[in-house]
């Protein structure tokens, strides 16, 4: 073989060469992280205002937007820290149909949206749909090859997170006058339509699944503005004892369906997030954390005890806002400020917290 012939050959090889090392990196390397949503107003990134045109503008936004995003705080949510954390752009709502950015993930949830169909047509049943509809739609055009959209391969590796219920909870209290029972044997219910969309996400690809439960609802500033009580209905802290008896009661039922579903959907990982003793721990040790009094709302109307009317809500005439409101917990007397959501982001995102125990960033890990 002459000197030609051998470095035509050597090239091939070396060109063979670099592309077995190169499939064999992309074989191996990690996927990227993608994260997929379902919720209600705890993870609403605009959501509500995009599908409902309800107005959700300034003071809401001012911390960090500094416009209103459709978001229900002063400035990011828990959802907005985790993509952050895994350097993701913030997630786009499924709904916004003007320049929406898909490639981080997708977010279903709206604010008010509950397990089952009541007020806002958004339940979690519709969001699965969309989902569905979503996927369909995107691998239809990322095989045309007209646009940047998530592939079959990015469905599959994507986090499925749900964050659902609390509106079901608190919608039958009302009802039932804060009784425990009535509401109590209501938790199936709410808990099946958990159970149901995890399965449909499953039967369409999905493979990681990250479940919040509810947090303690008792502690919320508007719930005790607007409930009339005694020290008799309140717990060691000062939180409503019927809200977070539900509450706990809805979370053990949660813990058990993601426990069963471990058993069943053997090649899913299911993780489920104890978010309820993060909260509670907050409000219990808010001094800890550089918080004041737990139980005010900063934007509201009122004053002492809970700053919350419904006459003049966040935003509406007449409202305020406290001077510093990285002092508050609660920003509307329902919604985290974003302080209180970066404690509890922060603590979710140890790992400790989570049952199988496991870091966010761990399912895209080789």
């Amino acid at each position: 073989m002459d000197n030609a012939g051998f470095s035509k050959h050597l090239i091939l090889l070396l060109w063979i060469w670099i592309f077995l090392v190169m499939f064999a990196i992309s074989e191996c390397s990690p996927d990227r992280p993608l994260i997929i949503n379902f919720g209600d107003s705890n993870s609403d990134t605009g959501g509500v205002l995009a599908g409902t045109g309800l107005p959700i503008g300034l003071p809401h936004g001012m911390t960090f937007f500094h416009r209103g995003t459709g978001r229900l705080g002063d400035g990011r949510l828990i959802i907005d820290f985790f993509c952050e954390h895994l350097k993701l752009s913030y997630l786009s709502p499924y709904l916004d149909s003007l320049a929406p950015n898909f490639t981080s993930g997708v977010n279903f949830a709206v604010s008010g949206a509950m397990t089952l169909p009541q007020f806002i047509p958004f339940n979690l049943d519709v969001q699965v749909r969309q989902f569905i509809r979503f996927k369909n739609r995107s691998i239809e055009l990322q095989t045309t090859g007209s646009g940047n959209f998530i592939d079959e391969k990015g469905f599959r590796s994507a986090l499925y997170m749900i964050d659902i219920g609390q509106n079901d909870l608190l919608m039958e209290l009302y009802a039932s006058n804060l009784t425990y029972g009535p509401v109590a044997k209501q938790i199936p219910s709410f808990l099946a339509e958990i159970k149901l969309a995890i399965q449909n996400i499953y039967l369409y690809g999905g493979r990681k699944f990250w479940i919040h439960n509810t947090g303690p609802l008792g502690c919320a500033p508007k719930e005790l503005a607007i409930h009339p009580h005694t020290k008799n209905d309140l717990d060691r802290i000062g939180c409503f004892r019927v809200h977070n008896d539900l509450a706990k009661a809805f979370n053990k039922g949660l813990r058990d369906i993601c426990k069963e579903m471990r058993t069943v959907l053997k090649d899913a990982t299911i993780v489920y997030v104890d978010v309820y003793s993060i909260k509670y721990k907050l409000v219990t040790n808010y001094k800890k954390y550089g918080f004041e009094d737990p139980f005010m709302a900063c934007c509201g109307y009122g004053g002492p005890p809970n700053n919350y009317n419904r006459k003049a809500t966040c935003g509406q005439p007449g409202s305020s806002i406290c001077n510093n409101v990285s002092q508050s917990i609660i920003w509307d007397g329902v919604h985290y400020s974003e302080a209180s959501n970066r404690v509890v982001a922060t603590s979710i995102l140890s790992g400790h917290y989570s049952t199988p125990q496991m870091k966010l960033e761990n399912f895209w890990k080789a």
